[in-house]
């Protein structure tokens, strides 16, 4: 995976696509695992099965980073991964998913703000350009899908903003220091950070009773299991390589897709693809190109 040639634009697309579509059935599996375990426990369980997957390439990359290096990976792996984590989980008991789907696409703009602000990144009128028609398509797609907000609580939706903008700083983060680094060791050693941090926790929690106990644990082992190794450990290597490739502001684009492939599961499932939907989806994708045009 780390020898991906990214130069190539179609196969960046590609990839924003397939991290969509991956990242897109997450918040499935997330809920399912919600069936049987607390939010805390998802979590921790998510981020320590990545962990446990990507031991062996970090034991592979551990001795060849610079100690300049480290203090940028523990606070990718933090922001990156660890505290979204729970936070999205903790969310999802309380908020609808079209809400949540709504939120997590502001990941764009504060990347855009924050690598302004924060990094010194110059913004240019084409990105800026991009971010906007693109949250106009997200919007209207989740819009158009039906935004459930009956059973949502909205003091919760902070939650994923505050969840957005730890995104958002660990993608400039990668972009801005750790370029030098392959996304592979970038992934690996982020977890590295927080993977025993997470094993302690779900050591010192009735994780084991649970188990042993409810009929359905089993069934929701396998779905965080799924999450955590394609829904974490796979996709943040790939988004990491997009990073380093690309910009940070398209890779983070990828969050104007997801809502494109829940609408497709929709589809799969019986539900009816509208003109609207069509008409949102070109606006996303003209939103990226917009984004991608002098990336």
């Amino acid at each position: 995976m780390s020898k991906l040639n990214l130069d190539n634009k179609v196969l960046q697309w590609l990839t924003l696509f397939l991290l969509a579509f991956i990242w897109g059935s997450s918040f499935i599996l997330m809920k399912k695992g919600l069936e049987v375990y607390s939010h805390t426990l998802v979590a921790a369980l998510r981020i320590s099965i990545a962990f446990l997957f990507l031991l062996p390439f970090a034991f592979k990359q551990i001795n060849k980073i610079e100690k300049k290096y480290w203090k940028y990976l523990i606070a990718t792996g933090i922001l990156g991964n660890g505290i979204p984590a729970f936070l999205f989980t903790l969310a999802q008991t309380e908020i609808s998913s079209s809400l949540s789907g709504m939120l997590n696409s502001l990941v764009p703009i504060f990347a855009l703000l924050v690598g302004a602000i924060l990094f010194k990144q110059r913004v240019k009128k084409f990105q800026l350009i991009g971010v906007s028609i693109g949250l106009i398509g997200a919007v209207g797609l989740i819009a158009t899908n039906g935004l459930n907000l009956e059973n949502s609580n909205s003091s919760y939706s902070f939650l994923i903003l505050l969840a957005t903008i730890c995104y958002a700083l660990s993608v400039n983060i990668i972009k801005v220091y750790l370029k030098e680094i392959k996304a592979i060791a970038i992934t690996s050693l982020a977890f590295l950070s927080i993977g025993p941090l997470a094993i302690l926790y779900i050591l010192n929690t009735d994780f084991v009773e649970i188990t042993k106990t409810s009929a359905q644990a089993t069934n929701a082992l396998i779905y965080i299991g799924l999450l955590a190794i394609f829904g974490t450990a796979i996709s943040v290597i790939l988004f990491n390589l997009l990073i380093k490739k690309t910009t940070a502001l398209f890779a983070s684009s990828v969050t104007y897709l997801i809502p494109v492939f829940a609408i497709m599961w929709g589809v799969l499932a019986g539900e009816i693809l509208t003109v609207f939907h069509l008409a949102s989806i070109s606006i996303i994708l003209l939103g990226i190109y917009f984004i991608n045009k002098i990336g």
